[in-house]
């Protein structure tokens, strides 16, 4: 379960944006809807709008992407409410779904054209990993939570999303096998840029990861003939990376 100080934290903190989602949920229902799908894909538009483009994300293979992945799919049930506000949310095991804002940034900052292959660490409720498939060819995400990484495989088989490949395991190591990338996208913040995953990055690719422990900024590499180049960074608050990176960390 997720700590529920955290999740008291996020509950109180989106409560009045809450209410509005339930209000809007219930009207949608009492005006003819069979299900509450229609209310979520009206949330889903508003959060696009609102949160995402509004906020400069211009991409539109970004944009669609974003409007097509259903992520109340991807939020424990008893806060699937809150699915569509601009805020992280908890998923269980200390971890949490990133905000609509940071995943779309993420997404935007790989500059996708479509038809690539992309290596996600920390895959988490899996939410990244279908927006992200539906740009790209295929998508190939680690996560160390073998609890995360069995829930994620499961909501994704059940959208049907057979591009994307998951694997409990280190994200510090990658995923030598299916190397090289043309982009490489982390989901928790590393103390450090991990060599493998530079390595196993395409020269012309780009790798996005949070690096910081307090402080923290997400950063934005691409890879040239001489090793790779800071394009962009953009400060941030994620969860920390576990596993190898940490005791790299220590020496």
């Amino acid at each position: 379960m997720s700590d529920p100080t955290v999740k008291d934290k996020v509950i109180r903190s989106v409560l009045p944006v809450s209410v509005m989602v339930l209000l809007a949920c219930t009207a949608l229902s009492a005006s003819g809807c069979s299900s509450g799908e229609i209310a979520y894909e009206r949330l889903r538009e508003s959060m696009v709008r609102d949160q995402i483009a509004a906020r400069g994300v211009e991409n539109e293979l970004v944009l669609k992407a974003m409007l097509a992945v259903p992520r109340h799919r991807f939020v424990p049930p008893d806060i699937r409410s809150f699915a569509y506000i601009d805020n992280p949310l908890p998923i269980g095991s200390n971890q949490t779904i990133s905000q609509p804002f940071i995943v779309a940034l993420m997404t935007a900052s790989l500059d996708l054209e479509g038809g690539e292959k992309v290596l996600e660490i920390g895959t988490g409720s899996g939410y990244q990993a279908a927006v992200l498939a539906e740009i790209v060819d295929s998508v190939f995400t680690i996560e160390i939570i073998p609890e995360l990484a069995g829930r994620a495989r499961v909501v994704l088989d059940s959208l049907g999303y057979t591009n994307v490949f998951v694997r409990v395991g280190d994200g510090y190591d990658g995923w030598p096998r299916h190397a090289p990338f043309d982009c490489v996208i982390v989901t928790a913040a590393a103390p450090e840029l991990p060599g493998p995953l530079v390595e196993q990055l395409k020269v012309g690719g780009r790798l996005v990861i949070p690096v910081g422990n307090v402080f923290q900024n997400l950063y934005v590499y691409e890879k040239n003939s001489s090793g790779i180049e800071l394009i962009s960074s953009h400060p941030v608050r994620f969860v920390p990376m576990t596993g190898k990176v940490r005791e790299t960390d220590k020496k």
